[in-house]
């Protein structure tokens, strides 16, 4: 008899801990809701209204100060597949974007690599390669545009003492966006040394160790050992620095303008052109669109690369 009251006892207790327990979980989770909404909330708005806006624009005839006038349709994507302008600015986009990703990436796992190797403690030299990353792309592009000036900057000072005539690299439409992706590479290469230092940090030494007492050393060891283990890293890296270079805008309008001519016309300042200086709405926000498209298309597959090289590692880990 004790012992079947002392049973349903516990089981009474038992029933109410499962009562308490689910009544908490339940206010956590509404306690958790009410945490989320502010977030949710800022999302649709920072996202979803300038989404819908833009593809509204591009429907109708728009333009700064009267949007959505008329609609239109397919007409102002028709005409922009049709403008020779906007095709060479993505094309010209796409390739700059590609180069200054290749070389920032090089630049940076040799950089990341040499620090790693020769100055593990030389806090002051990292300090050093990560200014670029700190100034803002406004300020980069003055500083460049001052480097390249033909009258007194940098370039055309050390070439003066060798009384050699300085170059007009900004006025020349061959040169002109090629200096862009100098700037922009001494900016965004340091970007690249971080994430790859990090993972180096990160890396198993004994590994390297391991490696050496077999005989592999230099190139040998980097091939095989090190490049392995940082692979999705230097991967991840250059997807973030090629979506950078992708949207570039800033050094293009410090520097050049657009010009000379359209040489160093990216799609980004075609867009801007179109909306600020033209009041064109609807033809900047077409424009914008087909550029998300192209941006989709070609960081889509990189990604999930990513996500395979990420996969890999794991499994071999």
């Amino acid at each position: 008899m004790g012992k079947s009251i002392a049973s349903a006892w516990q089981n009474r207790v038992s029933f109410q801990q499962l009562r308490k327990g689910a009544r908490f979980s339940q206010n956590e989770s509404a306690a958790a809701r009410i945490f989320v909404t502010p977030t949710i909330l800022s999302l649709i708005v920072l996202g979803a209204f300038p989404l819908v806006f833009i593809v509204t624009a591009a429907l109708t005839e728009s333009s700064l100060g009267k949007p959505f006038k008329k609609f239109v349709g397919a007409e102002n994507f028709e005409a922009v597949l049709r403008d020779s302008d906007v095709l060479q600015s993505i094309f010209r986009t796409v390739s700059y974007s590609f180069a200054v990703t290749a070389v920032s990436v090089v630049l940076g796992v040799l950089l990341a690599c040499a620090v790693y190797e020769g100055a593990r403690k030389g806090s002051v030299l990292r300090t050093l390669l990560l200014l670029p990353l700190i100034i803002p792309p406004v300020i980069v592009g003055t500083l460049w545009k001052l480097i390249y000036n033909p009258s007194g900057g940098l370039i055309a000072t050390v070439l003066g003492y060798a009384s050699i005539p300085a170059p007009q690299i900004l006025s020349d439409g061959s040169l002109a966006l090629a200096a862009v992706g100098v700037a922009d590479i001494w900016q965004w290469t340091p970007l690249v040394f971080l994430l790859v230092y990090a993972s180096l940090l990160g890396q198993d030494s004994s590994l390297n160790e391991a490696a050496r007492l077999d005989g592999a050393h230099g190139w040998k060891l980097f091939v095989h050992i090190t490049l392995p283990a940082i692979g999705g890293t230097i991967a991840a890296a250059a997807f973030i620095r090629l979506v950078i270079a992708l949207k570039v805008f800033d050094l293009v309008f410090m520097m050049t303008s657009g010009g000379p001519g359209q040489s160093t016309t990216t799609t980004s300042y075609l867009i801007y052109q179109a909306a600020i200086k033209e009041f064109d709405v609807d033809r900047a926000s077409a424009i914008t669109l087909l550029l998300a498209v192209v941006v989709t298309v070609i960081t889509v597959p990189i990604g999930l690369m990513i996500a395979r090289i990420r996969r890999s590692e794991g499994s071999n880990a």
